[in-house]
């Protein structure tokens, strides 16, 4: 049986004004839906529990939840990023001239600033982190190169802006096979994909994930860092 019980939800029929039992004062209601005879049905999550976990599963838990909330915020602008970057490069292909492509990039980077400066701004350094990490996932390319590179469209915006909002190291890379944390982060994303919470996008490049989780698993053994899996 697996140690963790991530969530229970159950469902129970009950009369409009009946006594509420003990277990309901600590679940948040969801939902509750009035059905024709006039009997209420409410839906209730339990909160999370932890059984017999030890001090490094406690940690690795503690690490991902946060890790799953910093990807919820930033994954959406990694994707963006990505779909942006093929778009631009399609069209900048159907483009004769130089001085067509110049202003299409100008119209770009307004574009990019206008919708994204201001939400980019409210991320906090970590944040910007794991969103560098993730671009190089959907794009193959370092935020630094993305910078660097002018037919990218994100010139300005990124050398500008998020390296001085989150003085970050544009060159990292996203490599789930040498450091944990992105190990973790790819994790992650498989399990936010399979609960329908994120825009799922494959790497720009194969990571070889099986290979990558049997390699941790050995590294990391019955230590309690390696994630458990359904």
């Amino acid at each position: 049986m697996r140690k963790v019980i991530l969530l229970i939800v159950a469902f129970f029929a009950m009369q409009m004004h009946a006594q509420v039992n003990d277990w309901e004062k600590y679940a948040d209601t969801l939902r509750t839906n009035v059905l024709e005879d006039g009997e209420v049905e409410t839906e209730y999550l339990l909160p999370e529990m932890h059984i017999n976990f030890s001090k490094e599963e406690m940690e690795r838990i503690k690490i991902q939840n946060v890790l799953r909330k910093r990807i919820l915020r930033v994954y959406p602008y990694a994707v963006f990023t990505s779909e942006n970057l093929t778009i631009l490069n399609e069209n900048m292909a159907k483009m004769k001239t130089n001085s067509q492509k110049r202003k299409y990039l100008k119209r770009t980077e307004k574009y990019l600033k206008e919708q994204f400066e201001e939400r980019l701004k409210k991320l906090s350094r970590k944040d910007g982190q794991i969103l560098v990490k993730l671009i190089n996932r959907q794009t193959n390319k370092t935020t630094f190169e993305l910078v660097k590179d002018l037919k990218s469209g994100w010139s300005a915006f990124w050398s500008n802006q998020t390296a001085k909002l989150f003085d970050i190291q544009l060159k990292t890379k996203y490599d789930p096979a040498e450091v944990l944390e992105d190990f973790y982060i790819e994790m992650i994303l498989q399990e936010l994909k399979n609960e329908g919470r994120i825009d799922y996008q494959k790497a720009a490049k194969d990571l070889k994930i099986d290979k990558v989780k049997a390699n941790w698993k050995r590294k990391l053994g019955t230590s309690g860092y390696y994630p458990e899996e359904d």
